[in-house]
This record gives C-alpha cells, sequence and structure tokens, in this order.
C-alpha cells in the first residue's frame, strides 16, 4: 500500500478547498459582468443626460451596470481619454467620432441624441446685424477650431451663399460660452455658439437674438432632413467583452430621450444647478426647441442613411474628409 504523507494530505485539502471557492463564491463573481465606464462634460447638457440615467437607474433597467461617471472639463481630454481607451461610453458630436473612427479608434456609433438645431448664429438687437446677411465685414466670434464651426460655415456656404470666412472677420474662441462674452462686450457683431448657451445668453441680456439656427436651416433646405449633432459611441473593446450590452446601451439612451422630452420640468429638477445653467435656461433651451432632443438608432437603415446623408453633405463642404463606411455603425 502507498504511503500518504500529511503534507499531501494538506495539499489535496487545500486544492479541495481552492476548488469549493472557486464554484461557491469566484463564479458568481466571474459571471457578474464589470461596470461599463463613462463620462460627461460639465458644464453642459451631457450631465442631464448622465445624472437622468443614474437617478432612474436605466442601466440596470436595461440589464447592465454603469460606474460613476467621470466629469470632465477639458473638451479635448474629453475625447482624448476616450480615444486611449480610458473609459467605454462617449456623449459627443458624430462627426467628432467619425473622424476618430477614419484615424483607427476602435469605436462604434449607437445613435444620435440631438439635432443641429442646437447651434446659432447669435447677435444683440438694434445693432444693425439681424440677418446672417448683415454680417459682411463685421467681426463673428467662433470656436473655429471645432467640428462645430465647420459644419456652420458649410450650412451657411451651401445654403445661404455666404462664405463667412470670406465676407466676415473671425475671432477664434476656444468654447461657445467665449461667443456670447465677446460678443456682449462689443467686441464682435455675433457670435457662434450652441444651447444652452443661446438661452443662456438670452436670459442673462435681452439684448441677444439667434439671427441664423443651423439645424433650422439644413431642415427647411433639404426638404425634411435632420443634421444629427450629439450622439453616442462606444468602445469595439467593450462590444467585444460583452457582445450583447451594445443593444443594451442604445435602449437605455432611448428611455433616457423618452424620459425627458415626456417630462422636461422633472427632468431639469433631477440635476438642479449641476450642468452649470439655472433650471429655467435649461428648461427654455429645450422648450424652444433649440436643445431638440431626438433619438435615431444606428440599428435604424433610415437613421443611418440620414447621418450619410448628413456627412455626404459635410464632405461635399469641406466639413468632413469622409463619409463613414458600414464599420462606423453599431451592429446589434
Amino acid at each position: 500500500m502507498n504511503r500518504i504523507s500529511r503534507r499531501q494530505i494538506l495539499r489535496g485539502a487545500g486544492g479541495l478547498a481552492a476548488a469549493g471557492a472557486l464554484s461557491g463564491f469566484a463564479r458568481p463573481a466571474l459571471a457578474q459582468a464589470a461596470e461599463v465606464r463613462w463620462a460627461g462634460l460639465t458644464p453642459g447638457f451631457t450631465v442631464l443626460i448622465t445624472h437622468y440615467i443614474r437617478h432612474h437607474k436605466l442601466d440596470e433597467k436595461n440589464g447592465f451596470k454603469l460606474g460613476p461617471a467621470t466629469e470632465y472639463t477639458s473638451v479635448p481630454t474629453y475625447y482624448g481619454d476616450f480615444d486611449v481607451g480610458n473609459y467605454d461610453v462617449c456623449i459627443g458630436s458624430w462627426d467628432t467620432f467619425a473622424v476618430r473612427h477614419a484615424g483607427g479608434v476602435p469605436l462604434s456609433y449607437v445613435c444620435n441624441i440631438t439635432t443641429a438645431n442646437m447651434i446659432n448664429l447669435v447677435s444683440l438687437r438694434d445693432t444693425g446685424a439681424d440677418r446672417v446677411e448683415d454680417l459682411a465685414g463685421k467681426v463673428i466670434a467662433a470656436p473655429q477650431s471645432t467640428g462645430t464651426y465647420r459644419m456652420a460655415k458649410a450650412v451657411l456656404s451651401e445654403f445661404s451663399n455666404i462664405d463667412i470666412e470670406a465676407s466676415s472677420t473671425i475671432q477664434s474662441v476656444t468654447n461657445p460660452a467665449a461667443s456670447v462674452s465677446v460678443l456682449r462686450a462689443g467686441s464682435a457683431a455675433a457670435g457662434l455658439t450652441w444651447e444652452p448657451n443661446v438661452s443662456n445668453g438670452m436670459a442673462e441680456d435681452p439684448r441677444i437674438q439667434s439671427i441664423f439656427n443651423v439645424g433650422e436651416t439644413y431642415t427647411k433646405a433639404t426638404g425634411g432632413g435632420v443634421l444629427p449633432y450629439f450622439g453616442v459611441a462606444v468602445r469595439n473593446e467593450l462590444l467585444a467583452r460583452d457582445p450583447g450590452v451594445g443593444a443594451k446601451i442604445d435602449a437605455m439612451f432611448k428611455d433616457c430621450i423618452d424620459g425627458i422630452t415626456g417630462d422636461v420640468e422633472a427632468a431639469v429638477n433631477i440635476v438642479g444647478e449641476t450642468t452649470g445653467f439655472r433650471p429655467e435656461v435649461l428648461t427654455e433651451a429645450i422648450a424652444s426647441r433649440r436643445l431638440h432632443f431626438v433619438y435615431a438608432s444606428m440599428t435604424d437603415p433610415a437613421a443611418r442613411d440620414n447621418l450619410r446623408g448628413a456627412a455626404e453633405f459635410c464632405v461635399r463642404n469641406g466639413a468632413l474628409a469622409q463619409v463613414p463606411d458600414d464599420s462606423f455603425f453599431i451592429k446589434l
């Protein structure tokens, strides 16, 4: 008979204990998916999205778990951290994601959540700049390095036959709030900005008016086409780890937009002033339909075709280098 040493008995007992731990404790932990990482920009309306989702636990409702949203104040850092994979879900402008996808960032575009109605040229009443045509020879304050500026420039060029860089002097600013500040200081005849900065400017200074709405102009000129603006992208690594999570994220944002538009006052009350704007400013931005929430899933062929049409328009006018191919859109 072979003799079994005490050391072998202990080793065997330890192995059984480890196996028991794996079967009794570690297996459920492994089965539980890791929290999905996401982020928001502050100040700004994306805080309304992130807080609304967390308040109503829309992630859990749709069968997954979000971690706390990392809040950024720098737009370049916000997008840069998404580019390198420091978080999984990003809310941003669709053309920014299209540029990054073309540059090799492994992302998939999930859905649109707002239209370009957010983007406006504003001026001061009684200054002789009541129409965009009145800006010839005058100064326009604008965040010139942004895709938003290029999109506005394209709409003005194709549908109003105005090259603002040829007809006006562009004073470059760093963010949309600065456009309004420069305008109010009297250093520019108009400012290119977007919501909630438009409504906030109007609330603080009754002289401010919108003289050109980029999204509305596009819709009228194209006979009903929608120029998308903000949407949602996810890292492809997340989709590879959890193939079902893309559909869940898509459904969560639909629930979010449906909830906000269904009861704007309740949604705004959830965030208070954490967006950086007073609740009444955010309410007015939404009520005016300048902050126009429209959910459109990229699983819908019509939504994809509409975005491709917007991309073709941007390429035609030099605002985008190429139309995204099918790999840009999420596949569920």
